[in-house]
């Protein structure tokens, strides 16, 4: 078991660096970014945070204390047709790169 978690890590990072070397994962994260403004999700976000402020008070909330309440809904408020756009870009980067 360790020996193929070992192996999909080292895939991964092989992917990684192939998608950072192409420049490809910096595309991938303005298309990102932008298909989260277009959603409407940064402003779901945004008052999601004001929420969280107003709630426990200004001076009782640090940035970690945020992060870590914003994380969860930031990741479920992504809508399923941009993470399946995403995850369709990587698919035909990486037929693209077959040598991977």
């Amino acid at each position: 078991m360790a020996s193929s978690m070992n192996k999909d890590a080292q895939m991964r990072a092989a992917i990684n660096q192939k998608l950072t070397e192409t420049g490809e994962r910096e595309r991938l994260k303005e298309l990102l970014r932008a298909k989260l403004i277009e959603c409407g999700w940064r402003d779901q976000l945004k008052a999601h945070c004001k929420d969280v402020i107003n709630e426990k008070g200004l001076e009782h909330v640090t940035v970690d204390d945020l992060v870590a309440e914003i994380t969860p809904k930031g990741r479920a408020l992504v809508p399923d047709s941009v993470k399946k756009e995403l995850l369709q870009k990587i698919r035909t980067f990486l037929a693209q790169h077959a040598s991977l």
